[in-house]
């Protein structure tokens, strides 16, 4: 299938390496609003052609786009390329709120199109083993969890890191849908949250790049702490912060016989530990592929081939956002927010999933 990036900031370089790389896929062009950077990445992964994303919309041969644009742009570039009759794939957030992300949606099924979306850090060896061994009953059955992000901010390395301290960036929104879609995944739907939350500065200063020095205003939540209830029983403690001068990334799964710590739900990889009631640690390796972002776009290529549901849908990014937008809610409220939308959980990938192999 063809396909198309638009926006070719700091997370194409990922997106480009991967999708360059899989037969299945064909990256056809590049597209941004700085023509120059599109280019220069399109020369640098060796695509053929790049220009403005009205350009890539116009090509009849692509057949769907990756938005890779800042968060208030997805819906926005995701609506034109639906219009044109492409699938698309977006970067996390879906949306800044529900409605917008809902149309988007909807647009889609009305037009007989996929929209799904990121992360697909959930469809990486070290995520899909832990979540093997844990439906496999390795600990039991699941009831509490703790996931825990901790740093001081993207500022010092990000050379423009305002978007990611406006709407729709924050931790809550820029990490946490890697954390939120890992504990679906294993717990289910949400169903209920209660959070406080709060910034520690009122302003920042980029630290690299050519703007360095550069203060700009914090206008979102920069530290959040929320309790999540799990429609099928079970809840979880959620902590996100740019404010924190430690460092910390966890995620623990708690059951009935034991305790999985789970690799970096930012990463693709890492093995699960596991301390169990009647012995252990027992330390599992993580099996399966090696390949990064972009393995969420070619499961979707290839299950809009197939005619089968893909892994990173719409509706679950969709749930991850409404989850996230009632914890923020619950912050400004002061009150318990139920978060009203759900999930199909999809099947776990098979151990022998391969991205490299041409199957189309």
């Amino acid at each position: 299938m063809q396909i198309g990036l638009i926006g070719a900031g700091v997370i194409s370089d990922t997106y480009l390496k991967n999708l360059t790389s899989f037969p299945d896929v064909r990256v056809s062009m590049v597209a941004d609003l700085d023509v120059d950077r599109a280019a220069a990445q399109a020369a640098k992964y060796g695509v053929p052609r790049a220009g403005t994303a009205a350009e890539l919309l116009d090509d009849p041969e692509i057949e769907l786009v990756v938005n890779l644009t800042i968060p208030a742009a997805h819906v926005d570039v995701g609506l034109a390329a639906l219009q044109v009759g492409k699938h698309v794939w977006s970067e996390k957030p879906l949306a800044l709120d529900r409605p917008s992300a809902r149309k988007l949606l909807d647009r889609g099924r009305e037009l007989g199109l996929r929209v799904a979306g990121a992360p697909d850090t959930v469809l990486g060896a070290g995520l899909q083993t832990a979540r093997r061994a844990v439906d496999a009953g390795r600990i039991g059955e699941p009831r509490s969890a703790l996931a825990l992000f901790q740093s001081p901010g993207p500022e010092a390395w990000h050379p423009a890191p305002e978007f990611l301290f406006q709407a729709g960036g924050g931790p809550l929104l820029d990490i946490g849908p890697y954390y939120l879609t890992a504990l679906v995944q294993l717990l289910g739907p949400v169903r209920k949250v209660t959070a406080a939350g709060g910034r520690a500065r009122e302003t920042r200063v980029i630290g690299s790049g050519p703007r360095a020095g550069t203060e700009f205003p914090v206008t979102v939540a920069t530290s959040v702490s929320a309790l999540l209830e799990f429609a099928r029983g079970g809840s979880a403690q959620l902590v996100m912060s740019f404010d924190s001068a430690l460092r910390r990334a966890t995620l623990e799964l708690t059951g009935t016989l034991g305790t999985a710590v789970l690799p970096d739900p930012n990463r693709f990889d890492g093995p699960t530990q596991l301390h169990l009631l009647d012995g252990g640690p027992v330390e599992i390796t993580a099996e399966g592929h090696q390949a990064s972002r972009g393995t969420g776009v070619l499961d979707l290529v290839r299950a809009i081939r197939a005619g089968v549901p893909e892994r990173a849908s719409g509706e679950l990014a969709y749930h991850v956002l409404d989850t996230m937008q009632s914890i923020e809610e619950s912050i400004t409220d002061g009150r318990s927010v139920p978060v009203r939308s759900t999930t199909e959980l999809p099947p776990a990938l098979p151990v022998a999933w391969d991205p490299y192999a041409k199957t189309l």
